[in-house]
């Protein structure tokens, strides 16, 4: 008699068990609210403590930053063969001291003004073709705006013209503005210029382009604009880039650039 109650005794608690996990099991963690969840980060593998709220906004995150990059581009390779066609006789020249072979032709994705994704196209000296391309990755993941970014022959190599219609650009061999025939860092490949027209050149009462005017006043934050410890400014100063915008004698907010031994 003893033996059949505990016969039946353990059936329950067996059934009990089985219909618990059953109901577990069909419970979707993303549709759980106000519970504790265990949710593993997929950075670091940990697991951290959270609850159903949290649980559905870090996934819709996650959902959200793949989408991003399956539609980034961020390439370098050697100057393709249409490239060089387009760029000899205009921003490239004989007697320009970086050769065609030691630059790279690099694509990038960004963030416009029209707050859309669209792809870019810049020249850069081989060597920091690699990192130019991580700089904007992280442009693109903070969606950093940058109005359009352009090969400067768009515009016959006119920095003017380049500038007033706010093209990001690197390469281009010329002279550094006003100064007696001293080669920009542009002509090496080793300089970028961001959004000029919200970060123009400023010195004394001189501002280029004119289209920056509006932006002369530093402490009234504007889109596109770079400021000292914002994404732009950490992005290139961590890798060891100088920024124009922290020069004495004058202020080039639109300008980055790498100083380093070329090879």
């Amino acid at each position: 008699m003893l033996f059949k109650k505990l016969i039946k005794f353990f059936f329950k608690i067996s059934l009990m068990i089985i219909l618990g996990l059953i109901v577990v099991s069909s419970i979707d963690p993303k549709m759980i609210e106000g519970k504790t969840k265990r949710y593993i980060d997929e950075k670091d593998q940990a697991a951290v403590e959270m609850d159903g709220n949290e649980v559905n906004d870090r996934l819709a995150d996650t959902k959200q930053h793949e989408l991003l990059y399956q539609k980034s581009i961020f390439t370098y390779q050697p100057l393709p063969q249409n490239i060089i066609d387009k760029i000899k006789g205009i921003s490239w020249k004989k007697g320009a001291p970086a050769t065609l072979e030691s630059l790279a032709y690099v694509k990038v994705s960004y963030f416009g003004f029209d707050d859309k994704i669209h792809q870019g196209e810049l020249i850069v000296h081989k060597e920091i073709a690699q990192e130019v391309t991580g700089i904007f990755k992280e442009l693109y993941a903070a969606k950093f705006p940058i109005e359009k970014i352009k090969l400067i022959d768009e515009y016959g190599a006119n920095d003017d013209l380049s500038m007033a219609d706010n093209n990001t650009s690197s390469f281009c061999f010329r002279e550094v503005e006003g100064s007696d025939g001293k080669l920009s860092k542009h002509s090496f490949g080793i300089a970028i210029d961001i959004n000029p027209v919200q970060n123009p050149y400023i010195r004394k009462k001189k501002i280029s382009p004119s289209e920056g005017e509006p932006y002369r006043d530093r402490l009234d934050i504007k889109k596109g604009m770079i400021v000292k410890d914002d994404v732009c400014y950490k992005a290139f100063k961590s890798r060891g880039w100088i920024w124009g915008g922290e020069w004495k004698t004058m202020k080039d907010y639109q300008h980055f650039q790498k100083n380093i031994v070329l090879k």
